[in-house]
């Protein structure tokens, strides 16, 4: 099992989620998503595949997992191992870019 460590950025995304009662089906899915990378995230419900455009503070490779499929702007969940081995840090939650 991973920890979990979060950007502010993140984090405030997620929080809004959870507080909006007309995202609940979303904040569902998202929460799924990270409950799943925490546990194994190679798993192969997340559809994880290396995001290229985009590197982390430290220059880590960042992974888009899917939080949502076949929805207008389905969510994603960004992220990379790190800053130590066993931490994965969700980098950004936002729609599909």
């Amino acid at each position: 099992m991973f920890e979990l460590e979060w950007t502010d950025e993140a984090r405030k995304v997620y929080t809004s989620l959870k507080g909006d009662a007309s995202q609940k089906k979303r904040y569902k899915a998202v929460k799924k998503t990270i409950k799943l990378l925490a546990m194994n995230p190679r798993h192969n419900s997340l559809q994880n595949h290396e995001y290229v455009s985009l590197k982390s503070p430290n220059g880590e490779k960042v992974f888009e997992a899917y939080a949502e499929q076949k929805t207008p702007a389905a969510y994603r969940v960004f992220w990379y191992y790190g800053p130590a081995k066993g931490i994965i840090t969700i980098f950004a939650i936002t729609p599909h870019p």
